[in-house]
Parts: structure tokens; sequence; C-alpha cells
């Protein structure tokens, strides 16, 4: 017999709890914060969070192991502790609504994500301990305490402000791009069939297999040369960006605050158009679909080096290397539509 199941005196709290912070965990993950009038004191936040993290984790734990072992807890102690996780939990949505998004909306979409996650990790342990057999501590329920610790040390290694946020949103893309860059030099560097190993030759019934469509022919090496130009152009404007970003980011004004904000959503979209580009190299070639995502790669990156050299991000170091993709960027877009004219 479950918690659940049992005579409702103790099912009761956790259900009303577990429903509570169902819609708690809806409004952090929907709703807006709350604007800050006068002087907004970051660090004192970080404090007042960290704090009500650690608590949320210690009133999970103790609900944990309190339906772990017998005896089960009495109708009252249920109750404490289902008021207990509940009032942490509260208090740890409230000081994240603190946060005012002109602290950075980079910044407060990850603060958000980490608060979704525990209040998700508690609402998976809620649900454990309501449908394991009673008095027993089942492996799932162990493991998902484990998650809700996870969860809330996750806090402890995050961005304490909206600069640090958006290096850690650029270093995931430059992560990205890199390896679909390498994926592709690496389909390339096989100079037989791409797919050699994934399509089997009938050589031994002395059939060996001549579609054409799962190689390159030399107009698509051609061709492919300076789409790979094009994406290697944009990791290395992703790496160039995080390396100013973070020698020069500055959170002080709220200017470049949004600033940061910017370069970080519009980062976003980089990994994508590279993946939409890479994929469409891959025999059989259909020129006009390259020729479409070329075009819009370059134009996304044109915009992306706009961006930077109107940012307070882009000294005078920064700007050699801004032009020089610009140029880069041009070239090779010029240079794959040429060759994909040739013959057509």
């Amino acid at each position: 017999m479950s918690v659940d199941n049992c005579d409702g005196s103790l099912s009761v709290p956790l259900r009303n709890v577990l429903n509570s912070i169902q819609c708690i965990r809806d409004r952090v993950r929907d709703g807006e914060s709350n604007e800050s009038h006068g002087a907004f004191n970051l660090s004192n936040f970080w404090d007042t969070l960290n704090q009500a993290v650690k608590t949320v984790s210690q009133e999970a734990t103790k609900l944990s192991l309190a339906f772990s072992k017998p005896p089960l807890p009495s109708q009252q102690d249920g109750e404490k502790l289902s008021e207990s996780i509940l009032k942490g939990v509260l208090t740890l949505s409230t000081v994240y609504y603190w946060l005012p998004k002109s602290q950075g909306v980079t910044l407060r979409r990850q603060v958000r994500d980490a608060t979704v996650e525990v209040l998700e990790g508690v609402l998976q342990m809620l649900e454990a301990i309501l449908s394991s057999p009673l008095q027993s501590l089942t492996q799932e329920q162990l493991t998902l305490t484990g998650g809700v610790w996870s969860a809330c040390d996750r806090f402890s290694l995050m961005p304490k402000d909206n600069k640090a946020a958006a290096v850690v949103i650029l270093s995931s893309q430059t992560g990205v791009v890199k390896d679909a860059l390498e994926e592709i030099e690496q389909a390339l560097s096989e100079v037989e069939d791409p797919f050699n190993d994934i399509l089997d030759d009938d050589e031994d019934e002395g059939n060996p297999r001549s579609n054409q469509d799962t190689y390159w022919s030399e107009k698509d090496r051609r061709v492919i040369a300076p789409c790979q130009g094009l994406m290697k152009a944009a990791a290395a404007c992703l790496r160039k960006l995080t390396a100013a970003v973070k020698a020069n980011g500055d959170c002080g004004a709220p200017q470049n605050v949004a600033q940061l904000d910017d370069l970080a959503d519009i980062s976003k979209e980089i990994s994508p158009g590279v993946d939409d580009l890479a994929l469409c190299l891959y025999p059989p070639m259909d020129y006009s679909g390259v020729e479409n995502n070329v075009s819009k790669l370059a134009a996304l990156l044109m915009k992306v080096l706009e961006i930077i050299r109107s940012s307070h991000v882009c000294g005078e170091s920064e700007l050699t290397w801004v032009q020089f993709l610009d140029g880069a960027v041009n070239h090779n877009l010029l240079k794959a539509k040429g060759l994909m004219e040739q013959d057509s």
C-alpha cells in the first residue's frame, strides 16, 4: 500500500502541497519579475536566494527521510513537514521574483530555469513518496531526492551577473558550432563514400552499389570549400565575441546590460544557421538549398558583426577582427554563389 492509498491523513497534506507547488512552478515559468524601484543590490539578492535554495534542499531531505523508514510520521508531523517544504518553495519563488529585468534578461532566464528545475525536482520527489510502498525508501525516491540536491547545488555555479550569463550562452553556442564544423570536415576527409559505414555495398554478390547520390562530385567539393569558410567565420565570430565580452563586458549601465542581452540572443541564432547549411552539404547536394542557406547564414553573420561593432564590447582591437570577418563572410558568400552558378 502506498502513502496515497493509506487512510488519507498523511496523503492529503502531501497531495495539497504537490498541487500548490505545481501552481508556483507554472507562475515562475511563465510570470514576470517585479520591477525594482530605486537601487537593486545584486549581492544581497544572491545571498538571500542561496539561503532559500539551501532551505528547500534541507526541507526536501527531511520530508524524504520521514517517509523512508518506520514509523511513519504522525498526522501532525506530516502536516508540519508539508508546511515547511511549501514555505521553503514559496520563499524561493518570492526571492526569484525580486530579480528585475533591468539586471539582464539573460541572467534572469538562467535564474528562472534553475528555480524551475528545483521545483520540478521537489514535485517529482513528492510524486515518488505518494506512490511508494509505505515505510520503504525506493530507489526512485532516493534518486529523485538526489535530483533535488543536484538542482539546488547548481545555484552555486551560476553566473552572478548579466555579463557572466552572456558568456555562458556564447560559450555553449561556440561549442555547438565547433561540433558541426568538425562533423563536415570529418566527412570530407573520407575521400570515398561519406555513408560507407551506414549503407552496405553488395560487392560480395558481384553487385557493387553505383548510386552517385551518396558521393560528392568535384564541383560539390569546390562549392563546399567556401561554405566551410563561412562556417569557420561563424565559429571565429563566436569565439572572438566570447573573449570580447569577458574582457570588455559591463553591467554598470542599463544600455550595456541590454547590449549583452542582444548579443546573447542573436548568438543563439548562429548554430541553427550553421546546422542548416551543414546538413544541405551532404550528398546529394541541392544547390538551390545550399545557396539559400549560405545567403541566410551570411546575412545573419553580417547582422551579428554590426551589433558587435555598435556595442560597448567592441574596442579598437575588436574592430580589427570584426572588419576582417565581415570581409571573410562576404568573400565566401560570393565565391560559393559563383561556383554554384557555373555550368548551371
